[in-house]
Parts: structure tokens; C-alpha cells; sequence
């Protein structure tokens, strides 16, 4: 039997999940820096996550509370679109 090896790449999903906090917190009419704050995290941080080059990996704790934070079923932060 041959063991195969699955390499999995999410990149293209952080980086619309990055499009996604960006747009509903811009919807919420909250900075970088408020929302960064309200979430005890750095502006910067949240600037990597939201940043369209940069894939930053988050937990589902932070995507929860981002979600808690802007109003929003976190579900709507997963939602992709097809290319």
C-alpha cells in the first residue's frame, strides 16, 4: 500500500478570510485600531490579518471574537467566493 501524502494549502482561504474581517469591520464603521483594541490584540496584528499579501494564520478563538465584536454569525466571516 502506498502511503500518500496530502499537502494541504489554505493561503487563498486566510487571505478572503482577511478580505472578509476588513469589509464587515469597515461595515461596523470601526479602524484597525478599534476594533484591534476592543479585540486585545496589536493594531499591527490585525493589519497582517487583514492584509491582502500577507497570509496570517489565526485561531478560531480570535475568528469567534471577531465575530462577537463586529455584530456578525462568525459563519459570514468563512464565507468564500468563487473566482
Amino acid at each position: 500500500m502506498e502511503n500518500t501524502e496530502i499537502i494541504f494549502d489554505n493561503s487563498e482561504k486566510y487571505i478572503e478570510l482577511g478580505y472578509n474581517i476588513a469589509y464587515y469591520r469597515k461595515h461596523a464603521k470601526l479602524t484597525q485600531e478599534q476594533l484591534a483594541e476592543k479585540l486585545n490584540i496589536s493594531r499591527q496584528h490585525l493589519g497582517a490579518i487583514e492584509a491582502p499579501n500577507i497570509v496570517r494564520i489565526i485561531s478560531l478563538d480570535l475568528l469567534f471574537n471577531i465575530a462577537t465584536v463586529l455584530d456578525i454569525d462568525a459563519y459570514k466571516l468563512l464565507q468564500f467566493h468563487d473566482k
